[in-house]
């Protein structure tokens, strides 16, 4: 059976007792087996699992020289975004001002407060849970880079205008475009995540669509397919640069 870890916990796909005591007992590290009881749901698109085996559902997740805390229970984890992470790092140039807008727990904003030449990260988000564990995870990285602020992406107020604006909300972010249009720079780049078919043909629509309301200039740099969401959808990266 496939599954997933994430620090110190196993996520099985579905409600298996005796591959959870197996697991629990004979893989390293292991503290507690859960199971996914439902797909993401909510407005703070929370995850639905369930204990099986083992006690205990915070964790601290290791990857790409970073370190986050999270309450797998509360808050969700998405594998499948490591490429992105590690690609965004590669585009970063020295003294970059970026706004990741759904920061969550700093998925985006603490490997690039690591790993990249970013200047100064505005990590933005809304929800109070994942905004407390963002703040352990500013601590336990240990970098000065990021401020973080506890509130809604499409009100926010940010003191400077950001070379880079990170739109990492799913199916779509398309509500908040106006928004990351103000936090722009002329020049600047919007990294536009959302589902879509083979071919991101709709999400490139809706961010035409939101720049022409705003009387902006948009050309697509670049588009990468992060996962495959379900047999007819992927998960989509476009690369915007905007020309206010």
């Amino acid at each position: 059976m496939k599954y997933q870890k994430i620090g110190d916990i196993i996520i099985l796909n579905r409600k298996d007792m005796e591959t959870a005591e197996r697991l629990l007992s004979y893989q390293p590290n292991t503290k507690t087996v859960m199971y996914r009881a439902s797909s993401i749901f909510g407005r703070f698109r929370e995850p639905k699992l369930k204990k099986l085996a083992g006690n205990g559902t915070v964790t601290v997740h290791r990857e790409h020289g970073c370190s986050f805390k999270i309450d797998v229970e509360k808050i969700m984890w998405s594998k499948g975004n490591h490429r992105e992470r590690v690609r965004l790092i590669n585009k970063v140039e020295k003294g970059e001002v970026i706004v990741d807008m759904f920061a969550g727990i700093g998925y985006f904003s603490i490997p690039l407060a690591k790993k990249s030449k970013a200047g100064r990260i505005y990590a933005v988000e809304l929800n109070p849970v994942a905004f407390s564990y963002l703040l352990d995870n500013i601590r336990l990285n240990r970098t000065r880079k990021i401020t973080a602020i506890n509130a809604d992406s499409g009100k926010v107020d940010i003191p400077e205008k950001a070379d880079r604006v990170l739109m990492g909300l799913l199916p779509s972010p398309r509500d908040f475009m106006p928004k990351a249009l103000e936090l722009a720079r002329k020049g600047g780049m919007i990294h536009y995540h959302g589902l879509d078919g083979e071919e991101p043909d709709n999400l490139w629509q809706e961010v035409r669509e939101a720049c022409r309301k705003k009387k902006a200039k948009c050309e697509l740099a670049g588009k990468s397919r992060v996962k495959s969401w379900n047999p007819k959808k992927w998960h989509w990266v476009l690369d915007v640069r905007i020309k206010l």
